[in-house]
């Protein structure tokens, strides 16, 4: 990806003045990351389905790709639209994948709230600039 978020490029953007520091993104991706982790496991010990591995590699892709989109591409608004399509991914397994996990499904939470974040930060440098 380059240089990512040190790149003059994105150093050189306007962003939102809600933009967190950056220490912020490592420590909430590796919680996010251990959640995602404990949903998965509970998800795959009672339903290791194709529609769950589908869904899962949907995800994955989507989340390493936007990386690429974003930060070495310079593709701004594809890198919202791939950042919608992870949300909606994260719902589907919020909402039809996990019916027998329902507690367990909370630790989905985080990642979402996140993508909203990553989100409204992604628009932000769209309008922005």
């Amino acid at each position: 990806m380059g240089e990512g978020p040190t790149d003059q490029w994105y150093q050189s953007l306007n962003k939102a003045p809600w933009t967190p520091p950056g220490w912020v993104f490592g420590a909430a991706w590796t919680f996010i990351m251990i959640c995602f982790s404990i949903y998965l496991g509970y998800l795959f010990s009672i339903s290791n389905t194709k529609t769950v591995k589908i869904t899962f590699l949907i995800q994955l892709l989507l989340n390493i790709s936007w990386n690429f989109i974003f930060f070495n591409q310079k593709l701004v608004a594809l890198g919202v639209v791939v950042l919608i399509l992870l949300i909606i991914t994260l719902l589907y397994f919020f909402v039809n994948l996990s019916t027998d996990i329902k507690k367990v499904r909370l630790l989905l939470l985080p990642y979402i709230i996140w993508l909203c974040i990553a989100t409204s930060l992604n628009l932000y440098i769209l309008i922005h600039n």
